[in-house]
């Protein structure tokens, strides 16, 4: 036993000095040390190489899924080569729907494998090669054909990713404290940003014909998610418990129970069903000063600057702020989305949400809020849930808001109806109700504290 503790002392102190040592050092370490939360005791040993692997890995898939965004770029490929319409209408409801409804059912097969980040492989090498399937289409195909060719694929990617979201949860709370989950992937989101920036300033400049530079990005996604791919394989992730994995649809049917036996995971599921306002929004926002075809079209890329901009100034941020309470920033961000909303509605109304850079500062404080809640709701999930649950909690949850998504679709009825400001004025509301459903959760990470201390 001693001898074994010399060796990880020993082993410890010969990576002090290796670069990702110094990286996890400058990211997150703080004066509480290497002392490790809700994980493997053998799994302290390896939390620095874990740590950045997980930055990298993440840091890698979230540039490619800014590569490919299909409200813009997929989109803007279809509409250039001439697809028919209602294949750009299929693009958003397929990536959602496809990513999320089906989580589930894999969370029972998931049960069945002791090491989860194989899952995840398989899930990321399966949208690697999607994206460079949707590459080779852009390069080869117009007209329907790509249509046909696109929307399979973005369905094939989608379902890949719904593998990864399910495992990802589970594999990170079995290899990173409970104190450095946030910081892990709000600094991944933040490094995701600034690439995406990039590809946008480039887009924007002119410099390379916009067919070859969109058709280029889906080929560096693909690379980046089989990259990830290699990098996620060398986790240092310890057996899990495997029972449960039985029928797919039984499990489904016993996950269900948690909705009525486990009141937090009610409230999470209710607060994170009324902040999907912050999702749902920017479209609609957009539309308000989309006067022509043109206008409309660099509305949408000023959205996608400002998400990356939103993300890589507040996405540290966010994940610092969740490793203390996931909670308050739930709350926070609802009241932050709720008055963007508003004053987006008052602009509307008065008329000034044209002037210039009106929308964009609207768009940037909506988007602020948004890169919250993904942090923090997915911060808080793996903080409530223990080991055994983790991955049926996100699978539940994450399908029940699949469902809502696709009834999200009936705000497009509201808004021919009635107008897209009565649209944004519902999601500030939902936004406000969200405050008053986070309240009712509890600290997350006030247990882990309490541990710590318990141990001193």
């Amino acid at each position: 036993m001693q001898r074994n503790q010399e060796h990880s002392q020993n082993k410890s102190d010969s990576e002090e000095f290796s670069p990702a040592r110094i990286a996890y050092q400058l990211l997150a370490a703080e004066d509480e040390g290497r002392v490790c939360k809700d994980i493997p005791e053998s799994a302290c040993n390896h939390q620095t190489t874990n740590f950045v692997t997980h930055v990298v890995s993440l840091a890698m898939t979230k540039s490619a899924d800014g590569l490919i965004n299909p409200k813009l770029v997929l989109s803007w490929i279809l509409t250039h080569l001439g697809a028919p319409a209602y294949f750009v209408g299929l693009l958003v409801p397929i990536r959602e729907a496809g990513a999320l409804l089906p989580q589930l059912f894999i969370a029972g097969f998931l049960r069945s494998l002791p090491r989860r980040k194989f899952a995840w492989a398989l899930g990321s090498l399966i949208q690697g090669l999607s994206a460079l399937g949707m590459a080779l289409a852009a390069f080869t195909l117009e007209g329907k054909a790509l249509g046909l060719a696109l929307v399979s694929l973005l369905a094939l990617l989608a379902l890949a990713r719904s593998l990864c979201s399910v495992s990802y949860k589970d594999v990170l709370g079995k290899t990173v404290s409970k104190s450095r989950r946030g910081t892990a992937t709000g600094t991944a989101s933040s490094l995701a940003s600034g690439l995406v920036i990039l590809f946008a300033l480039l887009l924007a400049s002119g410099w390379v014909d916009k067919l070859t530079l969109v058709t280029l990005g889906l080929a560096l996604a693909g690379l980046l998610w089989l990259l990830a791919t290699w990098l996620f394989l060398t986790l240092a992730e310890e057996a899990g418990a495997t029972e449960g994995g039985a029928n797919p649809f039984t499990v489904a049917r016993e996950h269900l129970s948690y909705l009525v036996t486990d009141r937090q995971l009610f409230w999470f599921i209710v607060t994170r069903g009324l902040l999907m306002a912050t999702a749902l929004a920017p479209p609609y926002m957009v539309a308000l000063a989309a006067t022509d075809t043109e206008s409309g079209f660099a509305g949408l890329g000023w959205l996608v600057l400002a998400s990356s901009l939103a993300a890589l100034l507040s996405s540290r941020f966010w994940g610092r702020l969740a490793d203390r309470s996931s909670r308050k920033v739930l709350m926070l961000c609802g009241a932050c989305a709720g008055v963007a909303l508003l004053l987006t509605a008052l602009a509307r109304q008065s008329g000034v949400v044209n002037l210039p850079g009106v929308l964009p500062l609207l768009l940037f404080g909506l988007m602020i809020a948004y890169e919250g809640v993904r942090l923090g709701r997915s911060t808080h999930l793996v903080d409530m849930a223990n080991a055994e649950r983790r991955a049926a909690y996100t699978a539940l949850s994450n399908t029940v808001i699949g469902l809502l998504l696709v009834l999200g679709g009936l705000f497009s009825v509201v808004a021919n109806a009635y107008g897209e400001q009565v649209v944004l004025i519902i999601f500030a509301m939902m936004s406000g109700l969200a405050v008053l459903a986070g309240y009712q959760l509890n600290e997350a990470q006030e247990e882990a504290r309490e541990e710590v201390g318990d141990k001193a």
